[in-house]
């Protein structure tokens, strides 16, 4: 049940990190200048989006539910069912970010999924 409740925090926490910061730099905008002067500035305004900050906090939540369950689970059964972000990343993008995915980026969620499948019936 605990690895279970883990891999479920890794998944949510995860993507909805990433969704929260890609949402922040939509609104932020495109890094154009890479000179140190304009990247603090980008930065600066990063660190005034709400969003960006609720991303990292639950990609850091994330980042510690991995490595509890990496305390006591493999590494070949723990990384590949967080591959499952890739699905969760895909259906928030849709509801969340208002993406358009392709017919061929839905098969390929779709066969990442079948693979977490296998992984997920060699542990039983």
């Amino acid at each position: 049940m605990r690895e279970f409740l883990l891999l479920v925090v890794i998944v949510v926490a995860g993507t909805g990190g990433e969704l929260c910061v890609t949402r922040a730099m939509k609104e932020i905008g495109e890094v154009h200048d890479f000179r140190p002067a304009a990247l603090v500035r980008f930065i600066l305004r990063a660190v005034t989006v709400r969003w960006m900050w609720l991303g990292i906090a639950m990609m850091t939540v994330a980042f510690f539910a991995l490595l509890a369950a990496l305390s006591f689970e493999n590494v070949s059964f723990v990384v590949p069912v967080t591959a499952l972000s890739y699905a969760a990343g895909a259906v928030g993008a849709v509801l969340f970010l208002r993406e358009r995915i392709s017919v061929q980026r839905w098969v390929g969620v779709f066969i990442v999924c079948a693979g977490v499948t296998i992984v997920l019936l060699s542990k039983h």
